[in-house]
């Protein structure tokens, strides 16, 4: 998905980033997944805010700054975990020399097709090739032509597709033609389950867009019995439960106890010994961490996805996470709001899970009023902090600034900054790699063991 940018060229012998200030940009990430559900890849996207935009500051600018920003402070690890990064690039972005700080490894550059026709810009493609970086032909969305076809296509190792913008009777003869010239195929926009129906059954490889995360209400998915016990589990957690009582659930949740185990005999708590019984366990990791790794459990994919690629696992943990940081810049020394700005993310995305009404599932967690009318309804704080959550993954500047008006001391760039740190503590960042001002304490592994650092 493209940003739209200026091809204005930068003053010669001046790099991007020296005109950009960190605070001015936001960032948010898309998943990319492959035929089988599972995360393959991010598309950053970033958006630049109002200020930058009255000082002519175009979105290229913000895409390289934030680029090196999360690559030198955060880590690439912390940025994108163990998959591949889509980062769009314009025209001015071709020429400039901070492009080169991305790894050719870890990231794929994306040129929106008219700025690669140029012939121009597609000299400086070539350039990019030639020292090994892998390129995306981005916002495809009709016919080729014999340019397209034969000097730009060869240096394209991915293809995305606009399917909002394509027709739909076009796009069959449109892969059919990639797919002779052995392009790695995106779906582009895919929001609906039917979008992704569509996707499989023209042999795209990869798609992206939410999809995954909207709830088919009218389905007759069940949860499964794993389902089932850990909401039996997070009832007894929530009753604030002594140890024997908790240890009795637990051995009912093979799945729970076998992530505790591996967490606390991991090193991540310095205990210096192995831990050989759950009592021992629940002593070393408490219960509140045992409360957050169950709540991400619901969200594991039912095909057995591994944790750091099931899409579910990770937009879950990563709007937890937000929503817990914004509440602590607003309220720090309330333990009980980041708590419950914690829950309103994680169950938010849980009528997903289990399909059917959120008010009949979220009634038999016995939640809190104020985390059920957030979630049901948008209401209150928590359901404002909501409501910024879901505008930072979109990247929606407008929706950001006008809520930061309301949620002081919010501002653009402590979403910007919330929106880097939860990304980072949901792939198990250590907390020295994040932000000075962390909030919440990290425990180790992170989310592919389970891991969710809780506040002190």
């Amino acid at each position: 998905m493209s940003n739209t940018a200026s091809d204005r060229q930068p003053e010669a012998g001046v790099s991007i980033l020296q005109n950009l200030e960190p605070e001015n940009a936001y960032l948010g990430r898309q998943p990319i997944l492959n035929r089988s559900g599972s995360l393959v890849a991010f598309e950053l996207l970033f958006r630049s805010g109002k200020d930058n935009l009255a000082n002519h500051v175009d979105d290229s600018q913000a895409t390289a700054h934030v680029v090196a920003r999360a690559i030198g402070e955060m880590g690439v690890d912390a940025a994108i975990g163990p998959h591949l990064g889509f980062v769009n690039v314009s025209g001015p972005m071709l020429i400039d020399e901070s492009l080169r700080v991305i790894p050719q490894a870890r990231f794929v550059l994306e040129i929106p097709i008219w700025v690669a026709r140029d012939p121009d810009h597609l000299l400086h493609c070539r350039a990019l090739r030639e020292a090994g970086y892998r390129l995306a032909l981005d916002d495809v969305a009709g016919e080729l032509d014999a340019w397209d076809i034969e000097t730009v296509l060869p240096l394209f190792e991915f293809v995305k597709v606009d399917f909002i913008r394509c027709l739909q009777e076009q796009l069959a003869p449109l892969v059919g033609l990639l797919r002779q010239h052995g392009k790695t195929l995106i779906a582009l926009k895919v929001e609906t389950e039917q979008e992704h129906a569509l996707a499989k059954s023209l042999d795209f490889d990869w798609v992206q867009g939410y999809f995954f995360a909207r709830p088919e209400v009218l389905s007759s998915r069940r949860a499964s019995a794993s389902h089932s016990a850990l909401l039996r589990l997070l009832q007894v957690l929530l009753a604030d439960p002594d140890t024997t009582e908790l240890e009795a659930e637990l051995k009912l949740n093979p799945t729970v106890v076998m992530h505790l185990m591996r967490l606390v005999n991991s090193g991540a708590f310095g205990l210096g010994r192995s831990v050989s019984s759950i009592r021992e366990a629940i002593m070393a990791a408490g219960v509140n961490r045992i409360t957050r790794w169950t709540q991400l459990l619901l969200y594991a994919d039912r095909s057995g996805l591994p944790f750091d690629s099931d899409p579910l696992v990770q937009l879950a943990s990563v709007r937890a996470h937000f929503m817990e940081r914004a509440a602590w810049r607003m309220h720090n020394h309330d333990r009980r709001l980041l708590e419950s700005a914690f829950l309103t993310g994680v169950f938010s995305l849980i009528d997903v899970v289990f399909g059917g009404r959120q008010e009949d599932i979220l009634a038999g967690l016995a939640l809190s009023v104020p985390i059920t009318d957030a979630i049901l309804h948008r209401r209150g704080l928590l359901g404002q902090l909501l409501v910024l959550a879901e505008a930072a993954e979109r990247g929606d500047q407008v929706s950001i600034e006008s809520l930061c008006h309301s949620l002081r001391p919010m501002t653009a760039a402590t979403v910007a900054e919330d929106s880097l740190a939860a990304v980072a503590l949901a792939h198990g960042s250590d907390r020295n790699e994040v932000a000075a001002d962390e909030p919440v304490e990290s425990v180790g592994p992170g989310v592919a063991d389970l891991a969710a650092p809780s506040p002190e």
